[in-house]
């Protein structure tokens, strides 16, 4: 088995070819998906607290330390839990509601960006995004 895969993307712009959907948010969607999620990462999930915080910098500082509380270690086995109840060979795509194509940098974030990128500092594991953003296109597959 390979190591654990990672991306992330929106609810809305998710696809069942990018992977295996996760939540990671909250509540759970307003709207119908047409895709069954596989799981829910409560241990990356930001807290009603953290949904408040509308600065980056501060948003990101409180996110990280919530990331670091729970502990890599932790939340590896969590998302390999999922990833085990599911297709281990799938990545996982962690989904929010934030289309990151519709804000205008610097505000082009949301705790899926922040993840990926405290993910990428503790194992040097890239963590794609799979939905639009204002700098490039979208990609239409998942590539490895």
């Amino acid at each position: 088995m390979s190591d654990l895969r990672l991306a992330t993307c929106t609810y809305q712009e998710f696809a069942p070819h990018m992977g295996t959907p996760v939540r990671t948010t909250v509540g759970y969607p307003r709207f119908s998906l047409s895709y069954q999620l596989g799981g829910h990462a409560k241990l990356i999930t930001p807290t009603r607290d953290l949904l408040k915080i509308n600065a980056q910098d501060a948003y990101e500082f409180s996110y990280r330390r919530l990331l670091n509380g729970n502990g890599l270690d932790n939340i590896r086995r969590e998302l390999m839990s999922i990833a085990g109840a599911n297709d281990l060979d799938s990545p996982l795509v962690l989904l929010c509601f934030d289309r990151l194509d519709k804000l205008t940098p610097p505000d082009n974030w949301c705790h899926r960006s922040h993840f990926a990128k405290w993910w990428t500092e503790q194992t040097e594991q890239e963590v794609p995004e799979l939905g639009g953003r204002s700098a490039a296109p979208a990609p239409t597959l998942f590539d490895f």
